[in-house]
């Protein structure tokens, strides 16, 4: 019988994944036999005859597993970004398991009593930095996660566990079905009126390949985000805005709400079981942001600088809405459309003017450039490393010396098994062992328009900003210069962990930057620098909506959360209440954003969400640094590449960011930034 491809070395160029000789059927047995071999390993460390030192338990135990958390990152990455029925049946199944193993390391007494001894004797170890760190976190990974329990709620703890995973992996596959699911057919030319040429055409091209007659939108945002934007149709914005508001809040098979209510319940009962108040509680202990009172006083002191400035924006496009169409009452289907009508006419700016300076090749070899720039990375696209679609783009990552930095994997279009969105991720992680700096396999996934038969895939100013975004992670990733994978590139603090990404975003407004790439994709012209200035003028424009709006979402994320969830039965009622400080728009029966809320109840955002906006204060303030000398200042760069960049989560935060930049971030930078106060 030939071995299991995942459970042998994969004799690849760079140690790649061979995802074209992986089949479905392997992940299962795969799973089965890494979950006993990391087992092995666990139980060799724990009855260990010889004394608990760091090297032979803290440092055992870090690099046990290897091969599980590999077969992990190409399965979980497949069910993002590539997935189908057999994945998700898979998924439903494995994580039970993995789970179980999680909990057997953490309520493993023989283990626990090693950590905890050498844990209690650290201060006389003679420990570095990062050894300190690594064991802390071991420690509290174990403390925190139940070591501490009597053996009878060690067991009520394995079932939450288990049944909390199961629940949010069906939270993601309902939301993702929902997406597929809704297809709204246009026949009547008439009903495209607004809409850009391009759009249509791709519109055409999807119904032409589900051999439709007309034109075909979804709830992808390439096709989404155009229409509610453009269409001038008003009811056609009503019907595909209310079907991306109400996926999962259906009373039907897919919907979340029970799901949402279980998950919230079960993490609060978790909580609780641990010796925490709430979900939150437990949560913020490591974060930057310490604890809940904290992240509500940040936000609600955001709330009183955004909601004036909002309050106005709203005012002005109600005024203007009724001046242009007589519309008497702005709704959430309305907000793209008049507020895209107004940025053009106070700004004389349109994304559809701007897109053909954005073809996503130059836009990508703008991203590789300013790494170039400010970090001496050069990318090299190369073909002989297996993929897991056709669409998927593989570089070769090298610094100035020609060593291998990493390798990285680009994602860009919608297709039917892929998740909304956009995000980061590895397949790999960077690690020292014996001497050897392992190097690190990265990835982003975006969901950007296509190219059609007449034209290149031009990204709208937003999905620029996107594409950065990810990548600022991505480089958080490759640069990542740590001895142990758990501490390594973005394995922070989640409050730290959008800075790297936050920043980079920066660079699409510096015309330094763009004369670098913005080039129309027919005539190679570099885009006119009026532009640039209207980009750049038109940066603050609804910023007091757009914070807003952010904050309604980290407020929404602490009310389930941050309290005890139990009397919550009715997810809209509960989401209303949370949300009625920062309702601009008229409530609307049909939607409930709470069971589409992948970030919270699928992804690691749960009490987290306030992270964006905790990390702009940070990107903010950091950005200031830069432009005091030049957006592509070496010596700046290195300083942020050595202290933030590579280091992973080795210290605390603030002490790395107080090492690059010689002081705390402050809130004024973001404010000012936002033109929510004067300069």
């Amino acid at each position: 019988m030939t071995q299991n491809i995942l459970l042998k070395k994969f004799n690849t160029p760079y140690n790649s994944a061979p995802f074209s000789k992986i089949k479905n059927d392997d992940f299962l047995p795969a799973f089965k036999q890494a979950i006993e071999d990391a087992k092995a390993e666990i139980d060799i460390i724990a009855n260990n005859s010889e004394a608990a030192t760091f090297e032979n338990t803290i440092e055992a135990l870090e690099f046990s597993g290897e091969q599980l958390d590999r077969i992990s990152s190409l399965f979980f990455n497949l069910n993002s970004a590539e997935t189908n029925d057999s994945i998700q049946k898979i998924a439903q199944e494995v994580s039970p398991l993995l789970s179980e193993f999680s909990n057997d390391i953490t309520l493993n007494e023989a283990l626990f009593k090693r950590i905890k001894s050498v844990f209690d004797a650290k201060d006389s170890l003679n420990l570095n930095t990062e050894q300190h760190t690594l064991l802390d976190k071991k420690y509290k990974s174990f403390s925190r996660n139940g070591a501490n329990l009597p053996e009878d709620k060690k067991l009520i703890l394995r079932k939450i566990d288990k049944e909390l995973s199961q629940l949010k992996l069906k939270f993601g596959e309902n939301v993702l079905a929902e997406t597929n699911k809704f297809e709204m057919l246009i026949t009547d030319e008439k009903e495209l009126s607004g809409l850009p040429e391009g759009t249509i055409e791709a519109a055409k091209q999807l119904a032409e390949s589900k051999e439709k007659e007309g034109w075909l939108f979804t709830l992808d945002y390439p096709s989404y985000i155009p229409f509610v934007t453009y269409a001038d149709n008003r009811a056609l914005r009503k019907h595909i805005t209310l079907a991306a508001g109400s996926k999962g809040f259906h009373n039907d098979a897919l919907d979340n709400q029970d799901i949402v209510l279980k998950i919230t319940k079960l993490r609060h009962e978790r909580a609780n079981l641990l010796g925490y108040k709430t979900h939150a509680h437990f949560v913020l202990e490591e974060r930057m942001a310490k604890t809940p009172e904290k992240v509500e006083s940040f936000l609600n002191e955001l709330l009183e600088k955004a909601k004036p400035a909002a309050e106005r924006e709203f005012e002005n496009l109600q005024n203007f809405a009724k001046e242009l169409n007589g519309i008497e009452q702005l709704e959430k289907w309305d907000s793209a459309y008049y507020s895209e009508k107004l940025k053009q006419k106070l700004y004389n700016l349109d994304d559809e003017l701007l897109k053909p300076y954005f073809k996503l090749e130059n836009v990508i070899t703008g991203a590789f450039t300013v790494a170039n720039k400010l970090f001496d990375l050069s990318f090299e696209e190369i073909k002989d490393v297996d993929k897991y679609h056709e669409d998927v783009l593989t570089y070769k990552v090298v610094n100035s010396n020609g060593d291998l930095i990493s390798l990285f994997y680009a994602d860009f279009f919608p297709r039917p098994g892929k998740r909304n969105g956009a995000w980061m991720t590895s397949y790999k992680p960077q690690f020292i062992k014996n001497g050897k700096n392992d190097r690190p396999h990265i990835s982003i996934v975006c969901n950007f328009t296509k190219p059609t038969k007449s034209k290149p895939s031009l990204l709208t100013f937003n999905e620029v900003t996107t594409l950065f975004h990810e990548f600022g992670h991505a480089l958080h990733g490759m640069l990542a210069n740590t001895t142990y994978p758990s501490l390594s590139g973005t394995s922070v603090y989640w409050d730290f962990v959008e800075l790297p990404s936050q920043i980079l975003e920066n660079w699409c407004y510096e015309k330094d930057a763009l004369k670098l790439f913005a080039t129309h994709y027919k005539t190679d012209d570099v885009i006119p620098m009026d532009l640039v200035e209207k980009i750049k003028e038109s940066a603050t424009f609804h910023q007091g909506m757009q914070t807003l709006r952010q904050i309604s979402f980290g407020l929404l994320d602490m009310s389930w959360h941050g309290q005890d969830p139990s009397n919550i039965n009715n997810v809209k009622t509960h989401e209303v209440e949370a949300f009625k400080n920062t309702t601009l728009y008229p409530e609307v029966a049909e939607n409930c954003m709470s069971t589409s809320f992948s970030h919270i109840f699928q992804g690691g955002y749960s009490s987290g969400y306030y992270s964006y906006k905790w990390a702009e204060v940070l990107d903010a303030d950091a950005f200031e640094y830069f432009k005091e000398t030049g957006v592509f200042n070496k010596e700046i760069a290195t300083k942020f590449k050595e202290h933030i960049l590579s280091q992973g989560g080795t210290e605390d935060p603030m002490v790395l960011y107080k090492r690059f930049r010689g002081q705390e971030p402050r809130p004024e930078a973001l404010l000012k930034r936002a033109g929510l106060i004067n300069n």
